[in-house]
C-alpha cells in the first residue's frame, strides 16, 4: 500500500467513526429522556408514600399537622377551606366551614380569621369591596414540605 492509500483509508475510518458517534448519540437520547421521566416518577412516588405514612401515623392528612397551634375545630376547618380554595371572603369561608362541620356563624369565623391573621397563618388581601383571605405563603411551603412534594416542582421541570 502506498502512502496515499493509507491516508485515504484513515480518512474513511475517521468518517465511519464520526458516523458511529452520531448514531450512538441518537440512540442514547431516548434513554436519557426516559431516565429523566423515571426520576420524576420516583419523586412523585416518594411524595405519595410520605402521604401514606402521614395517614398511617396520624389517621388523617390535614394541614393542621403543620400548624399545631390550631386548637379549635373552626380554625382547622377555616385553614382547610383556604387550602382547598384560596382568596375567599368571610361569607364564602363561613359556608365552607358549615359544609364541613354543620354549623358556623359568620361572627365566629370572622373572629377566628382575625386570630389566624395575627398568628401569621392567614393573610388578608384587601379588595375593592370585601377582603379575601388565603393561607400565608410560609404555611403553604411548610405544608408542601410535610407532604414531601415541592410546591412548584412541576413548573421547574418544564423545558
Amino acid at each position: 500500500m502506498t502512502q496515499d492509500d493509507l491516508q485515504k483509508e484513515i480518512r474513511e475510518l475517521r468518517a465511519q467513526i464520526e458516523a458511529l458517534r452520531s448514531a450512538l448519540s441518537d440512540v442514547t437520547r431516548p434513554y436519557t429522556e426516559l431516565m429523566a421521566y423515571v426520576g420524576r416518577l420516583q419523586d412523585v412516588s416518594r411524595g405519595y408514600f410520605r402521604i401514606l405514612d402521614l395517614y398511617a401515623k396520624y389517621g388523617k392528612v390535614s394541614p393542621d399537622l403543620v400548624i399545631p397551634g390550631l386548637k379549635d375545630d373552626i380554625s382547622r376547618h377555616i385553614v382547610v377551606a383556604l387550602f382547598d380554595r384560596p382568596d375567599r371572603n368571610i361569607s364564602q369561608i363561613t359556608e365552607a366551614v358549615k359544609g364541613k362541620r354543620g354549623t358556623a356563624s359568620r361572627r365566629i369565623v370572622r373572629e377566628r380569621l382575625e386570630d389566624l391573621e395575627r398568628q401569621g397563618i392567614v393573610v388578608a388581601t384587601p379588595g375593592s369591596r370585601t377582603r379575601t383571605f388565603r393561607v400565608a405563603e410560609e404555611v403553604a411551603d411548610k405544608w408542601s414540605q410535610v407532604l414531601g412534594v415541592d410546591k412548584y416542582r412541576d413548573q421547574l421541570h418544564e423545558d
